[in-house]
């Protein structure tokens, strides 16, 4: 192949580039593997090509499609749901600025549903026409290694120097009795009928989310946990604070509940035996459906890993180093596979700083620190850095400085909620090592907060920024006294 580029971005003599098929392989057509296939394609001249298994809404091992889990049964249609859950809050707030909706408002779940499916394959469509456009060769199949440079896609074999697993992970469920009953993210995102009285089992940001959304629509939600206090993983302050915020709402919460059986009806409804720390135990009954959002794990199974060498975590995850290299050199993982964060703008950037390793000849390594994230709650919840017990075992002499208020359109509205703002910060240096906040579209005001704090931001830069007034962004430039000050890890002043 003369003239051809291969992978270590110079351009080959014929011979030296024929025993390979392709410079760059990815099992996984998700968030991850489309971009480094089209970085690796588009930017480096690298003969590319992306697997993965035909298009649906639900995924199983032979039906997927390009996307993967953020957009056809993760963030997007997630995201999508919240907005028409969002609407009820916004229907009934809208008296307090004068309006008249004459009635009370219906909702059409087939065509909310309908639409939402068609926005979806557009989706779908969009990333097949990214990766043509950028050269990539789309492969519809389940990919298996069968050794360290040859994957085989439905019987045909191809050989690429460099390939890249990015399988993303699955739904886990516990293996409690009736949980085929069931349901997981997948299939209650693309439910065909709104349940009217339905359990979560769980308490992340799955759990939450869909328990918000449901909430929202009118369904009588229960949630059963195992945690003290829903939302682990986040700051302990706006755990409690959003928690209290849900059951104002409505849902029902059964902290330390753990589900021990599900059974069907005589009548075609489930019930849910429960049993808590303590041995309580109680029977919710007359339910429409239950959602198991205990988990994730990593879609490992089956792709012929540990036969060909790679080796994979306890928890089934893909080992890799900083530079996503498993322990078969010419094979790497990025995205929700290993051991990482599992947010889709993360193996997005793994899988672009993957191409301009291997392909352009840089060194440049994924940072992991203040990555922000965000639970589409009621309200929403937004972190980025330390939360306040992390950054006191880490640095030992903290200030926190914190704020609850009630947004300004709810003056009117009607809303009682109160929204959240926290700054934690290193006093050593001033500098702000944590932002945590709760309320309506914190999203939108954290990520450029992420900016400033990667760039160094200090507290004292904050304080000196002027703020938009009259906006809830604002009180983050506005809070002067610490509510609490630690010493040597120790609370010194509240």
């Amino acid at each position: 192949m003369v003239g051809t580029q291969v992978a270590n971005g110079t351009t080959s003599d014929k011979g030296k580039t024929e025993q390979y098929d392709y410079d760059f392989f990815s099992i996984g057509g998700g968030t991850g593997g489309v971009r480094a296939a089209r970085w690796s394609a588009m930017n480096f001249g690298a003969r590319t090509a992306v697997c993965e298994v035909p298009f649906d809404y639900i995924a199983s091992e032979t039906q997927g499609g390009l996307g993967g889990t953020c957009v056809l049964r993760g963030c997007v249609p997630k995201k999508l749901l919240s907005y028409g859950g969002e609407y009820s809050n916004e229907f009934k707030g809208a008296e307090g600025y004068g309006w008249s909706l004459n009635g009370t408002p219906t909702h059409d779940w087939a065509k909310f549903m309908s639409t939402k499916r068609k926005e979806l394959k557009r989706l779908n469509d969009i990333h097949s026409n990214m990766l043509d456009k950028a050269g990539v060769k789309m492969i519809e199949g389940r990919g298996k290694l069968v050794d360290a440079h040859t994957i085989c896609v439905n019987g045909k074999n191809y050989m690429s120097k460099y390939i890249l697993i990015a399988t993303g992970g699955t739904p886990s469920v516990p293996p409690i009795e009736g949980k085929e009953l069931c349901l997981i993210s997948d299939a209650v995102l693309d439910i065909k009928e709104r349940p009217q009285k339905m359990v979560i089992v769980g308490a992340g940001y799955i759990a939450c989310e869909q328990a918000c959304i449901f909430n929202n629509f009118g369904t009588e939600v229960h949630m059963l946990y195992l945690e003290e206090v829903a939302l682990g993983g986040f700051d302990m302050e706006c755990r409690k604070h959003v928690e209290a915020e849900y059951r104002r709402q409505g849902i029902h919460m059964y902290p330390t509940f753990c589900p021990q059986k599900v059974e069907r009806d005589p009548d075609g409804h489930l019930t849910v035996l429960a049993k808590n720390s303590e041995g309580k135990e109680m029977a919710l009954s007359g339910i429409d459906c239950v959602l198991m959002a205990t988990g994730r794990s990593p879609n490992s199974k089956n792709i012929g890993l540990e036969e060909v060498g790679v080796e994979l975590e306890k928890d089934g995850s893909i080992k890799v180093d900083d530079q996503n290299q498993t322990t078969v050199p010419s094979i790497y993982a990025i995205g929700d596979v290993c051991t990482k964060l599992p947010l889709t703008p993360v193996a997005r950037m793994e899988g672009t700083y993957l191409a301009r390793r291997l392909f352009g000849g840089e060194t440049i390594l994924s940072d992991y620190s203040y990555i922000p994230s965000v639970v589409f709650s009621s309200p929403h919840v937004a972190k980025v850095g330390l939360d306040e017990e992390d950054a006191v075992e880490r640095y030992g002499d903290i200030n926190i400085f914190s704020s609850t208020f009630r947004p300004l359109k709810d003056t009117l509205s009607g809303h009682e909620g109160k929204g959240l703002m926290k700054v934690v910060v290193n006093s050593h240096n001033d500098k702000v090592v944590g932002i945590h906040l709760v309320g309506a579209e914190v999203a939108e005001i954290l990520q450029g907060f992420a900016v400033a704090m990667k760039a160094g931001m200090t507290k004292t830069e904050l304080d000196e920024t002027v703020g938009i007034h009259p906006s809830s962004a604002e009180e983050l430039t506005t809070m002067r006294d610490a509510v609490r000050q630690y010493k040597d890890k120790k609370l010194i002043s509240k």
